[in-house]
């Protein structure tokens, strides 16, 4: 592997991790040559994937796609690289278990945000609002509405509501 800093191919490994999902393997590596850290991924290269857009055209599946879109979504929320890396492992995993060549963009869509309603629902609401195409407020709050209908047990209860007792 060559050293994203001085180039040289003279490293080694300080370090392997699984990812959840144990289709990850992350490796911690040290350049021989300059010293400097760096992180690489290792995963298994499954056959090209093609998404049929909603249109009928066809694309070859990319993770960096989605990776760009999930990174938008969780700007500026607790969600690391780490979970986002395991929430396309996930989608990813889904996939190929379930699709052999094609699989539709909606399918990709919906299952992104089912694993991101789980791990932040402002990244999730981000996320449906440009899946969706939201064109007016009430489209986004009848999303909130539903999402809220759905997990009132998750949210706890507003501390400066008038109503709120200790």
């Amino acid at each position: 592997m060559k050293c994203p800093v001085c180039h040289k191919d003279n490293d080694k490994v300080v370090d392997t991790r699984m990812s959840d999902d144990g289709c990850i393997i992350r490796r911690r590596r040290e350049c021989c040559n300059c010293g400097k850290r760096f992180t690489t991924f290792e995963r298994i290269e499954l056959t090209s994937m093609q998404v049929v857009k909603k249109d009928g055209h066809r694309v070859a599946f990319d993770r960096e796609k989605l990776r760009r879109g999930l990174e938008r979504a969780c700007w500026k929320r607790p969600v690391s690289g780490d979970q986002i890396t395991t929430l396309i492992a996930q989608v990813e995993g889904d996939i190929n278990s379930t699709f052999y060549a094609e699989v539709s963009s909606r399918f990709i869509g919906e299952q992104v945000m089912q694993y991101l309603r789980d791990l932040d629902k402002v990244a999730y609401v981000r996320f449906a609002s440009v899946y969706r195409h939201f064109s007016d407020p009430r489209e986004f709050a009848q999303e909130l509405d539903t999402m809220l209908t759905n997990t009132k047990d998750d949210i706890p209860p507003n501390k400066s509501h008038k109503n709120f007792k200790k």
